[in-house]
């Protein structure tokens, strides 16, 4: 772990929130790595704030899944697991291939050239190496796709659910050698629902994510 976070502050927000949003980047990055303690009185310090809002950001973690309880031991970051890997990606593979199916039938000539122009958003972020950026223009890019099916329900249901899937997609992108199989995988899915294809983008997404669990399961057990 870094000497110190880099608080992002925001004047609209409350700092309990600000704390919050500090600790969840440091989680889903891998800066606070799974099994570790998240001692209190150590964050506040590294912060530079209070043990409360540590304390109040903690509490929401767990609410996340993102931290764990332990007997003992206190608050800990929460392990990638097998289950929850699985259970993750069970629900992501069944949302995504059920948007993809729905974006054929639905998506707007506008957000064509939004998908268009989001591949290549996705393209230009893998070449800055930076895994944080190619995450944040992965997000974008299946965003559109989201957005496309028009089902505002939907939306919500992937939002509530964002944060579990982002750490999963955050590991995968973390690999280097998955990045051009990415860059392959998003022209196939975006050729497909750019044709209307529902087959074809049904069966892209279902593979997008098919390929995410395996190389993550297998970098779980080279670290067992």
């Amino acid at each position: 772990m870094t000497d110190q976070f880099e608080l992002n502050m925001d004047e609209y927000l409350p700092l309990r929130e600000v704390v919050f949003k500090t600790l969840r980047k440091a989680i889903l990055t891998g800066e606070l790595k799974p099994g570790e303690r998240l001692m209190e009185i150590h964050l506040a310090k590294k912060i530079g704030v209070s043990r409360t809002p540590i304390r109040e950001a903690i509490h929401k973690l767990e609410q996340e899944g993102l931290v764990t309880m332990m007997p003992r031991r206190g608050a800990i970051v929460a392990e990638i697991s097998e289950k929850g890997l699985r259970d993750v990606l069970e629900v992501r593979r069944a949302l995504d291939t059920f948007c993809a199916e729905l974006a054929c039938e639905r998506i707007s000539e506008e957000e064509k050239e939004a998908l268009r122009a989001a591949c290549i958003d996705f393209e230009e972020a893998v070449k800055t190496g930076d895994a944080t950026v190619i995450a944040k223009a992965d997000v974008a890019f299946h965003d559109i796709i989201i957005g496309a099916t028009g089902n505002e329900r939907m939306v919500m249901m992937i939002n509530n659910l964002a944060e579990q899937m982002y750490r999963y997609r955050f590991e995968y992108i973390k690999d280097v050698s998955n990045r051009e199989r990415l860059i392959k995988e998003h022209r196939v899915l975006m050729d497909a629902i750019l044709k209307e294809n529902v087959i074809g983008a049904r069966d892209a997404a279902r593979e997008h994510i098919d390929n995410q669990e395996k190389s993550i399961l297998m970098q779980i057990h080279l670290e067992d």
